[in-house]
């Protein structure tokens, strides 16, 4: 076993942890995912600091919340990460498909990037053409994008879902999945080795492959679920203006209903879950590669995501709101080797930026003394480990969360409190009794302790963390 073990990052946009048939989940066919929770180590409470892409990534690749790198919304710039230390180190740092920085081609570090953007690039840099554009444009043929979506007569109806029509080897996932697969096999062997692979699925639009999702069409099983008349009714205020929003405006080719058909939440899920079989199918073909090229010999391989989805639960689509659906991503941490042993869970709660100092000890480099995020190096080893006795999560106002300057979430084992800036209203849940986050207690009298507690708990967080970066945060960007 050499020192520095080989590390591939695989990272998903927008994958639900109950997305894994090993992970509880019997519906999804994810043979190969489910490999690496069989052999590997699963964090089963993992959970984002932020509900959108750019936050989330910015505060993983960092080691800071997303206050103290001033990244708190889509769009904001961010580009210096620690992945910088490991190239300084001597590994060489590639990274193909999507990590989100703003600027998209920023180096953030590697010696390689291969840049595949969202699958349907609207707002900032729209003309931005990255490898998965300029294939298409090789192949004379421009991806399937809103405005063409745009011109269906079903438009409307089709909540993001839709075929994927062009050839399957030009899908952004199968288009990531092969640029991997044809690094690892064409460049010469290199060691040690940082790949980050970013999946640009299964966020929206929907539109994987045919044959991928016609699978799960035909099951009548689906766990599709219909919020209540209550529920809605009790939701908070700038969720209720942000279900109106959606159904207003399209943001990734998705045009929200306030009341679909069991008919459009079972092809929803149907198309969600074919992605992520995509995927599935993908990694197991980069692993494959892998293996045959030696580096699997000592190597550290990571599949997580950068949060989840709604998919319909409490009568919403994407993210941009702090449910568990949301904020709890699948971590698998999978090694050959025997750095640690494999087949376990660990339930404590942990925060998906511990993954950086993980893995900058996994490359033999010390964190920087004043990270926020924490290492599970010795959850990994089955060492003595304080999970988290809290979790945080923040979002500015979005492009589709106009009702709210700022949320902020906190949790622990039993409780979650949602904070939303310049609101009376907020929100409450006792996941023992509630775990589906249906009944908001916020306004209950017999739960004014609990409240005033994980508010007072909020603050607390905050003074410190203001403290302790004191000096870090003009640095970040």
């Amino acid at each position: 076993m050499a020192d520095r073990p080989n590390i591939i990052l695989i990272i998903t946009d927008q994958q639900r942890y109950d997305t894994i048939a090993a992970l509880g989940f019997p519906y999804a066919v994810t043979p190969n995912l489910d490999r690496l929770v069989q052999e590997g180590v699963v964090f089963s409470q993992c959970h984002i600091t932020a509900p959108s892409c750019v936050p989330s990534r910015a505060s993983l690749f960092t080691g800071y919340y997303p206050h103290t790198t001033g990244v708190l919304a889509n769009g904001q710039k961010w580009q210096h990460t620690w992945v910088e230390q490991l190239r300084d180190s001597g590994y060489r740092c590639v990274n193909i498909g999507k990590m989100h920085t703003i600027p998209y081609d920023s180096d953030a570090g590697f010696n390689e990037r291969y840049v595949v953007e969202n699958k349907d690039r609207y707002l900032e840099g729209r003309w931005y053409f990255d490898e998965w554009d300029k294939a298409l444009a090789a192949h004379g043929l421009v991806k399937q994008q809103r405005e063409t979506y745009r011109q269906r007569s079903d438009y409307r109806e089709s909540l993001g879902c839709f075929d994927w029509e062009l050839p399957e080897e030009l899908h952004s996932d199968a288009f990531v999945g092969n640029m991997a697969k044809w690094w690892v096999e064409t460049y010469p062997t290199t060691e040690p080795l940082f790949l980050q692979v970013g999946m640009p699925g299964p966020h929206p639009p929907f539109d994987p492959p045919a044959r991928y999702s016609e699978p799960y069409l035909k099951r009548n099983d689906l766990p599709v679920t219909k919020p209540s008349a209550e529920e809605l009714e009790t939701l908070h205020p700038a969720l209720k203006e942000k279900r109106v929003h959606d159904v207003e405006v399209d943001h990734d080719s998705v045009v929200w209903s306030l009341d679909p058909t069991p008919e459009q939440m079972h092809r929803l899920w149907a198309h969600y879950l074919g992605n992520v079989t995509l995927i599935d199918e993908k990694i197991g073909q980069l692993l494959t590669s892998l293996e045959e090229r030696g580096y699997l010999k000592d190597a550290v391989i990571i599949f997580t995501s950068d949060h989840g989805e709604c998919l319909g639960e409490h009568g919403l689509i994407q993210k941009w709101s702090m449910y568990d659906v949301v904020t709890r991503v699948p971590t698998i941490v999978w090694s050959s080797a025997g750095r640690f042993e494999g087949g376990r869970t660990v339930d404590g709660q942990c925060q998906w930026f511990d993954l950086g100092p993980t893995i900058l000890e996994l490359a033999g480099i010390t964190p920087p003394p004043d990270f926020e995020a924490q290492s599970l190096m010795p959850a990994l080893q089955d060492k003595p480990w304080e999970p988290r006795s809290y979790v945080f999560c923040e979002q500015a106002g979005d492009v589709a969360l106009g009702g709210v300057e700022f949320i902020t979430g906190v949790r622990s084992d039993r409780w979650k409190l949602v904070h939303f800036k310049g609101s009376k209203e907020g929100q409450l849940f006792d996941l023992e009794a509630d775990p589906k986050e249906v009944h908001n207690l916020w306004n209950d009298p017999a739960h004014a302790k609990i409240r005033r507690e994980l508010l007072d708990v909020m603050r607390e967080w905050l003074i410190d963390s203001n403290y302790r970066t004191r000096n870090r945060t003009a640095e970040m960007r």
